[in-house]
This record gives C-alpha cells, structure tokens and sequence, in this order.
C-alpha cells in the first residue's frame, strides 16, 4: 500500500475526532472552474489559536488498527473496515512535505492503539520528537495522548507537543463500561489529572527562573477533551456537569461535544440514528455560558422531577434562560454592570465591550446601538436605553418566544 492511499484511509478515519475540526462547509472544489482551492482535500482541518488566527493542520491517525472494541468506533477491533499504519518516519515526511508546499501550519496526530498504550504513546512522541529536533520543525503539533501511557511517556509527549488531549470519550462512567468496557473513567481523569500538574509545574518553574536558566515549556496551548453526544442515554445536564467537573479540576483548555454518528456493523446498544446535529451545536453554546458569561449549569439546563435536563433544540441556551427569568429583564445598557449586560441576548463580550466604553462618554440611544452589528430583534425586547422600553413585551414569555423562535423550515423532498 503506497502512502497516497494509506493517507486517504488514515485522513478519512481521523474524521471522527472533532478536537481540532471545521464542520458544516459545502463539499466543492476548483476543479473546472479556474479558481483555487478545495473542502474536500483529506487530512487538511482548520483550528483556532487564542489570538483568532485559524491555522491549518495535517490531521491523520498514526494508524487505525486498534486492540480495543469499543462500540461506537469506527476502527474498533471487530469492525470490518480497511486497515492501514503509518511509520513515524512516513508522518515526518508527509508532514514536512505538505508545510514546505504551504498547504499546513501544523500536525494533529491520534491513533488507534497497537499493541498496548505505552507502545502506541512511544510512536505518537516519536513523531513529534523527530519533527521538531531532527528537523526543527516550528510549526503547531496536537498529539492525543493515551490515557494509561506512562508519566513518562507524557512528560516527553509535552516537551515536543503545543497541546494535548485525552478523550474522554462518554459522559459517564456507566456509558463508558456500558461502550467501551476497555476503558475507565478514573483511569482518563487520573492521566488529565497528571497533565495538569505538569502543566502547572511547568509554569512555575518558567515564572520563577530568569534568562536562559528557564525550563522548556511544556505543552504551552494546554489540554482538551472530547465527549460523544448522542451514543448513550445520557442527558445534556450530564454532560455539562462533567465538562464543568474537567474545567475546574483539570483546568481544560476546550471540551469539544461530537455528535455520535451511525457506523457500519453496529452493535444493537448503539442507537439507530444520529442525534440532531442542533443539539451539538446547543452544547457548544451552553459551553461558551459557562466558560465567558458566568452561567452555571443549573442555570443554563435546570433539573427536572422524573424528567432528563435536556437544552431546547428551537433557540439558544441564553435566550432560553432570558425567557425563564423575565424579572431580571429589561437591563438599562446605560447603567448595568458587565455581569448582568453579558446576560441579555444577542449581546457578546466584545459588543459589551464597546457598550461600556462608549457609555463613558455619552448616553446610549437606539441608534447607537444599531452600529453595533448586533441582532436587534433579539436584543430590544430585553434591553431598555434613552428613547427605548420594551413596555409589555416581557409579560408573555409564551409569545415572545414564538417572535424570537427562527420559523419552522419545510423539509426538502429530495435531501
């Protein structure tokens, strides 16, 4: 098997982890059409850095031949899929090769595991070893760790990678014997317990030394887990509760929710169809709640008496929350401070922003908030500035909902 086609098997398989993934473009090229460019190339995905420069990644498996038997994989070790392995010294190459054609900036390496994890986690930091001594690679490498590798094995791992990530596959520890009985919960926490405080020590020392008797960094863009939403019964109050759990015990850079997808062969605990895909959206949103605008999960997807805590699929977790709590509405933008403005619907942090610098040198008015680029119609029946009040639009939440609920969409008949 040439690499060309191993590099389709492995880039196809890697599909599935959603840690690093643009989603939701068109299929199309330039093929014909004398422009430039595609969506469809293999192994190429886009991720986001802290300062919003989006940078592109080579993004392929090490190999996906896998020991474990997982249900909801793909590449599971009784699934009947065609298999394929990169050496370490295949994915230097590929990698060099498609950053010196300026097609990447980066490398985002998983694997399936051989043999056992330890031997997996030697190939993985092999990779990443080689690239960046042997050849002095400056660009930003992504490695998955495997969660029972040993301290060792990670410590080096974080020497040579920007970021690592465990998945943390399932919300719950009884999905996860239920699905993937090879793994434990305990097991993943402990290891995302282990890289945190490498992380940290790490920080320290670097903090506390000065000149070039600093320590290397170690994995300085953090960690990052993924959840699989949809394979388990699981409800979004549970799977927020653990995202909560990850961020403030393991101080978690991203928890990325990927909608679990129907696989050839599957096993019968698996459901028949995929969930809606706007419930991994709502999730995301419910994310940035909690990690932004200082919502916690209770409020975001309060429990019910005998009924699964689920996020309303027909508008977004903050709207919804707005219309459950009408009293704390309507917020005067003149006066309010930044924890309630970053309450109100339609508003973000960077809009807040502007609102509170531009307060400081004159009363708000309908008009200024216009240049704001925010959504209006979602905004003004919770807002109230010099020239306006919502009046009575507060007082049926029922109808507001109905005039800020995006209308019901007749399904294509040939999709």
């Amino acid at each position: 098997m040439n690499t060309i086609q191993k590099l389709a098997i492995l880039a196809d398989a890697a599909k599935y982890d959603a840690s690093c993934a643009s989603s939701g473009a068109t299929k199309r090229n330039s093929l014909g059409t004398g422009g430039i460019g595609s969506t469809e190339g293999m192994g190429i995905c886009h991720s986001y850095t802290p300062d919003g420069r989006c940078v592109s990644l080579l993004k392929i498996l090490l190999t996906n031949f896998c020991v474990f038997d997982c249900v909801y994989c793909v590449n599971r070790v009784s699934s009947n899929v065609r298999r394929a392995r990169f050496t370490p010294q295949e994915v230097v190459r590929l990698t060099l090769d498609f950053y010196k054609r300026n097609y990447i900036e980066g490398l985002f390496l998983s694997s399936g595991i051989i043999r056992n994890g330890d031997y997996t986690m030697e190939q993985l930091v092999e990779v990443a070893r080689c690239l960046r001594e042997d050849h002095k690679f400056r660009g930003y490498i992504h490695l998955k760790t495997i969660p029972d590798a040993s301290p060792d094995l990670m410590a080096r791992a974080g020497q040579y990678a920007d970021r690592l990530s465990i998945n943390v596959e399932l919300p719950t520890e009884k999905s996860l014997q239920q699905l993937a009985p090879e793994k434990s919960l305990p097991a993943i926490r402990a290891a995302m317990g282990h890289l945190r405080w490498r992380i940290e020590e790490t920080k320290q020392e670097r903090k506390a030394a000065r000149g070039k008797h600093k320590p290397p960094p170690f994995a300085p863009a953090g960690q990052s887990t993924q959840m699989i939403i949809g394979a388990d019964a699981t409800d979004d109050r549970a799977v927020l509760d653990s995202s909560v759990n990850m961020y403030n015990n393991y101080r978690l850079r991203r928890v990325y929710y990927s909608a679990f997808s129907p696989i050839p062969d599957a096993s019968s605990k698996l459901p028949l169809q995929a969930p809606p895909l706007a419930r991994e959206h709502r999730l995301y949103q419910a994310d940035w709640l909690l990690r932004f605008y200082a919502f916690d999960a209770d409020e975001i997807v309060p429990r019910t008496d005998g009924g699964t805590a689920m996020l309303d699929l027909d508008i977004d977790p903050k709207l919804a929350w707005a219309l459950r709590h009408h009293e704390y509405f309507p917020v005067d933008l003149n006066t309010a401070p930044k924890e309630r403005l970053l309450r109100v619907p339609g508003l973000g942090t960077r809009n807040v922003g502007k609102i509170l610098m531009a307060r400081r040198h004159a009363r708000l008015r309908l008009d200024d908030l216009s240049r704001l680029r925010a959504p209006l119609r979602k905004m003004l029946p919770f807002v109230q500035v010099l020239d306006h009040h919502p009046q009575k639009l507060l007082d049926d939440a029922d109808k507001l909902r109905a005039r800020l609920a995006p209308p019901p969409r007749q399904a294509a008949l040939f999709a």
